[in-house]
């Protein structure tokens, strides 16, 4: 038996699940994602969101309110008539009356090991920490943020070099296939959905522009989690100057663990290796503003940085 699903997301990480979904047969009634933003080099073109478009290719109705606080925009949402809501980076907070307006409820597919890194940017998060372990999960919402009984979960090893982006290509794949076994466990009645912890709650708050800036006084452990925690996007930058005298931002996409010593912000040598404020790292993947990522060695081509140079 199908279920009637209202999905609600945006970013390409929700665009695995919805096709997880329709893949099983279920009959989504409508996806709800943000409204289009402006995008493109000049910023004047509305953009649908990942989901919107991918919504649309399987005729599925597509609304994108700029608030669901608004009585009529809740009573349509009802109106739908849906089993359940299945909400996976939506980005807008649902009142009680949409909780409650389907007939099973609404199920958030997060990615974070609950109650550790609550809120906007759980995958970040955990990486710039250092975690070695995350989880995606389903939770049954409530109106607190990310604090509902949580229901199916799995594991997630961070490895010591993985990207933010890397995870969150794993997690779109783990998410998509606990949130079949959810629903799969709604039509059979057999939901479990559990209490989270009260010890170990954390939140990962919206990452910010000051955050992205690469600190060499901080340790070398530090600086390498703030790189790949923040790769692809963001992306974490320092500051050099060009040939010509021009400052430039460079984002940094990769980078390792390395030995040396000296001064912060001090290159060490031709790799480049530069010195943190407790060990050393090394560029193996940076990218110039508008041009394609390319090797710290490319790099160097553009840019002259002679050790015993500084950098920041």
């Amino acid at each position: 038996m199908s279920l009637r699903i209202v999905f609600m997301g945006t970013p390409d990480f929700s665009v695995p699940i919805l096709n997880a979904l329709i893949g099983q047969g279920h009959e989504i009634v409508a996806v709800y994602s943000q409204p289009p933003r402006p995008a493109g080099r000049r910023g004047l073109e509305l953009t649908p969101s990942p989901v919107h478009r991918n919504a649309e290719q399987f005729g599925i109705e597509v609304r994108t309110p700029k608030s669901l606080k608004d009585p009529e925009e809740q009573q349509a949402f009802i109106d739908l008539q849906a089993d359940v809501a299945i909400v996976v980076a939506y980005g807008l907070i649902l009142p009680k009356a949409i909780l409650e307006g389907t007939r099973l409820g609404c199920y958030n597919g997060h990615a974070s090991l609950l109650p550790r890194w609550r809120g906007a940017a759980p995958i970040q998060r955990a990486i710039m920490a250092g975690d070695a372990e995350t989880a995606a999960m389903v939770m049954r919402m409530d109106e607190g943020l990310d604090t509902g009984p949580v229901c199916l979960a799995e594991s997630i090893a961070i490895g010591p070099e993985m990207t933010a982006g890397e995870l969150h290509d794993r997690m779109a794949l783990v998410g998509a296939g606990l949130v079949v076994k959810a629903l799969a466990a709604l039509e059979r009645g057999s939901m479990d959905c559990r209490p989270q912890p009260e010890a170990g709650v954390t939140y990962a708050r919206k990452i910010g522009n000051d955050e992205a800036r690469i600190d060499f006084n901080r340790q070398a452990t530090d600086v390498h989690n703030l790189i790949r925690g923040l790769s692809p996007a963001p992306g974490a930058w320092f500051q050099v100057t060009a040939a010509n005298g021009t400052p430039e931002r460079i984002k940094v996409l990769r980078a390792t663990l390395a030995e040396g010593a000296g001064v912060a912000g001090t290159v060490l040598d031709d790799v480049p290796t530069i010195a943190c404020g407790d060990g050393a790292v090394q560029r193996v993947q940076v990218q110039r503003a508008g041009k394609r990522p390319m090797t710290a060695a490319e790099l160097l081509r553009g840019f002259a940085l002679p050790a015993g140079s500084r950098v920041g």
